[in-house]
């Protein structure tokens, strides 16, 4: 039997009786790089399609971490709710303004 463990509370998951919630976060560098060069034509957005749709096969190496990364997580129902509420962890008390100088 496969056992599950919430990544967030660390409480154990029976897949009998509890829902497991998988969360999968993709992360992106992102610059102002021009694109434009890419996609002049046709066939080079097909070849673009064809890369991104094999990304997952492509092994997480020959990526640099400050450029892409993929995390997956386990969570119990409890840590979910949380989660779904405030996936950015903001303290939600704290009021937005701007700084003083």
């Amino acid at each position: 039997m496969i056992r599950y463990t919430c990544d967030r509370c660390r409480r154990d998951i029976d897949p009998s009786t509890d829902l497991r919630y998988t969360v999968t976060i993709e992360i992106e560098a992102a610059g102002d790089a021009d694109v434009t060069d890419i996609v002049d034509e046709v066939d080079h957005l097909e070849e673009l399609q064809d890369l991104i749709q094999s990304a997952d096969e492509i092994c997480a190496s020959v990526f640099d971490d400050d450029l892409y990364q993929r995390k997956q997580f386990d969570l119990c129902k409890c840590c979910f709710q949380q989660y779904i509420r405030n996936p950015l962890a903001r303290d939600l008390n704290a009021s937005v303004g701007y700084s003083k100088n």
